[in-house]
């Protein structure tokens, strides 16, 4: 569901969409009725009138959560006001960290190298002790920046704000406080900024994604 929502907030899973793909597969020709069933998370992107005027078919939005599809259709597609609400348990939370850092890892760990080699270079052009000495703390703060991040969206609802980059900063400004007497500001700031960036970048907390 959280897909869906990041999709038709991208355009990836719109109307137009939509409407190319009931016309390029003729799907009036292969079905008799006319309605298409969408994850109610779809809407966002999808505008249903334009839809049926483009394709003749009405589009209906199922239950939120997939094991409510069953219900759905041997209650004549209807949907009980628990299953048209979407709650971000904490629960729900833990199923996604273990997914997004696999997906990131790669794109990290070349982060983590070149911040090492660029911490070599200095009036001597290039020196093995001052990247030892400066990068590994460097490299090191990039890869628990990432993993702080990928568990740190779990703890999100009593958090004031509306959007997801304060959130995502916040967890990036506590833990770097710990670390501040390692690193010089510059890292601390560029660790702040990783963080945010990478709660932008979170499945699920923005139609960014």
């Amino acid at each position: 569901g959280i897909n869906v929502w990041c999709a038709a907030g991208k355009g990836t899973f719109g109307t137009a969409a939509l409407i190319g793909r009931v016309q390029k597969v003729q799907l009036d020709k292969l079905v008799k009725h006319r309605t298409i069933l969408l994850p109610q998370l779809g809407a966002s992107g999808v505008a249903a009138h334009q839809v049926q005027k483009a394709t003749g078919f009405r589009v209906t939005y199922g239950p939120i959560r997939a094991y409510a599809v069953p219900s759905f259709f041997s209650t004549g597609l209807q949907v009980s006001e628990e299953n048209r609400r979407i709650q971000f348990t904490l629960r729900d939370r833990l199923v996604l960290p273990p997914v997004a850092v696999p997906l990131l890892w790669k794109a990290l760990a070349w982060g983590a190298l070149v911040m090492f080699v660029l911490s070599g270079i200095g009036p001597d052009w290039f020196s093995l002790s001052a990247a030892w000495q400066r990068g590994v703390c460097a490299a090191t703060a990039t890869l628990v920046a990432s993993w702080r991040m990928r568990g740190g969206p779990l703890p999100l609802d009593p958090l004031p704000w509306r959007q997801s980059w304060p959130k995502g900063a916040l967890p990036g400004c506590l833990a770097g406080l710990g670390a501040v007497l390692l690193l010089p500001l510059s890292g601390l700031v560029e660790n702040v900024a990783l963080v945010s960036y990478l709660a932008m970048h979170y499945t699920g907390s923005t139609p960014y994604t």
